[in-house]
């Protein structure tokens, strides 16, 4: 299908610039877009599949222009808010929506990659939250799409459904299709993700790959235990290369881009402490210190 484009591209409603940014995201690639709540996703989610124009700019798809009836055919998107036909069954639904294209994927391969052959004769209604999230892949992957567009897919779905979920998104890339992915769950990006786009405000603040996110901001997680509950935490600011300072309860969290420096003047600062660990940057740490700096900006 081509990659996807987004050229100079301007959302406004009213007097609020929801979205102005340029970003391409790769075809044949997992990209997970990841920003703040008002960050601007779902306005670029919408953007894409042509559920809205843009105020200026162009979307386009390879050739095609996002919106275009032959696209239509080839995207499933997979939203937040699915509205479930009352009365039908599982079963039934599939069926309906496989009746949409001209290649549909088989019944039992939807009912085998939702995890719903159980539930097959189920009314669509009486399914629990997270069903209904595997409902909404399944009717998303009725036409076989060549590119799959995930908005917040495993809320509500439990930790078993949230594997089995992301095992059959990795297959699905190893087919070589497109899929764009928007969650909270930063580790799951973290793990399933080819590369990472952080928008904030509706403005490109990062991309690349989660390990070149990691490497630009190369943070450091030391965590330790402090013996005596009334402590200052004001004096670890104190400390040369202290980024940012948590504390829950005797628990205590700092960011550093310097562990090594660190390390010493911690066990000298005079606060008993114990059980210190060194931990990477996670994906997490690296997106909270990339928004706030926009902030700061």
């Amino acid at each position: 299908m081509g990659p996807i484009v987004f050229d100079q591209v301007k959302m406004v409603y009213g007097s609020k610039e929801a979205l102005n940014l340029s970003v391409t995201f790769q075809s044949g690639k997992v990209t997970a877009l990841l920003g703040p709540n008002g960050a601007g996703k779902t306005t670029l989610v919408s953007l894409l599949l042509g559920l809205k124009k843009p105020s200026g700019g162009t979307v386009t798809i390879g050739a095609r222009k996002a919106g275009d009836r032959v696209l239509r055919e080839r995207i499933g998107a997979m939203l937040q808010e699915s509205p479930i036909a009352d009365g039908l069954k599982v079963k039934e639904m599939l069926q309906l929506f496989r009746s949409y294209y001209r290649n549909p994927l088989p019944l039992d391969r939807l009912l085998h990659i939702s995890g719903l052959g159980q539930a097959a004769d189920k009314r669509a209604s009486a399914l629990s939250g997270g069903q209904k999230r595997r409902l909404a892949f399944a009717l998303a992957m009725a036409g076989d799409p060549d590119m799959i567009v995930l908005d917040e897919p495993t809320t509500g779905m439990d930790v078993e459904s949230r594997i089995r979920f992301w095992d059959v998104i990795k297959a699905l890339a190893g087919q070589g299709k497109t899929i764009l992915l928007t969650t909270h769950y930063l580790e799951e990006a973290d793990a399933v993700a080819d590369r990472i786009t952080v928008i904030a405000d509706g403005r490109l603040i990062a991309e690349g790959t989660p390990a070149q996110l990691k490497a630009a901001l190369p943070l450091r997680k030391v965590t330790f235990r402090v013996a005596d509950a009334a402590f200052d935490a004001n004096r670890f600011y104190e400390l040369p290369g202290v980024a940012e300072v948590t504390v829950s309860g005797q628990l205590v969290q700092l960011m550093t881009d310097d562990s090594d420096q660190l390390l010493p003047h911690l066990l000298q600062c005079g606060i008993a402490i114990s059980d210190i660990q060194v931990h990477a940057a996670s994906l997490e740490s690296v997106f909270r210190r990339l928004t706030q700096q926009h902030v700061r900006s």
